[in-house]
């Protein structure tokens, strides 16, 4: 009978098959914990995520009911260009090494678990900064502006307000960026 079977300090059946020790099941436990608490926190940093916006129709609320600046002029040349984040907040990174960890610790089991896991957090954090660089990209132009003083000016914006060349338009500045919009 099973009851009679002896066992070491490190609940190894004495004689025949190993079971798991209380170590190694502490361990996958704690793996198990910080991946959850990984995925709460990647959660929390996207639902965070703001998406700035270079748009000329967009304004924050603390550039509502603000004077502004209106010179006017017409529009010399446009150029398509890409806007680009400065830098990504880590989020992607950080949620994908949450995704590819879990995805990874499914695999497998013993050594080989612990390997997928390790595996799947590093290609994980890879895509998902990957994913969030492309994110962090929009179309854009360059609008070049010879104001009605004669001053020329080049201001990029998002490329959400159609523009051409010799069109008359107003550059608004003073309480943010400076905008291009048609007259």
């Amino acid at each position: 009978m099973d009851h009679d079977i002896a066992y070491d300090r490190d609940q190894t059946r004495v004689g025949g098959t190993r079971f798991m020790s209380n170590q190694h099941s502490l361990i996958a436990n704690c793996v198990k914990a910080s991946a959850v608490a990984l995925c709460v926190v990647a959660v929390g940093s996207l639902s965070g995520c703001a998406k700035p916006s270079a748009s000329a129709n967009v304004y924050t609320y603390g550039q509502a009911q603000r004077e502004q600046i209106v010179r006017l002029g017409t529009v010399t040349a446009v150029r398509s260009i890409v806007i680009q984040q400065e830098r990504t907040s880590g989020a992607g990174l950080v949620g994908g090494a949450a995704v590819g960890g879990i995805a990874g610790n499914s695999v497998g089991g013993g050594n080989g678990n612990a390997l997928a896991t390790v595996g799947g957090a590093i290609l994980g954090a890879l895509a998902g900064n990957a994913i969030e660089e492309r994110v962090g990209k929009q179309d854009g132009l360059e609008i070049t502006v010879r104001l009605d003083n004669g001053e020329l000016r080049v201001i990029a914006q998002e490329a959400d307000v159609p523009l051409a060349v010799n069109q008359r338009v107003q550059v608004i500045s003073g309480a943010g960026p400076t905008r291009v919009t048609p007259i």
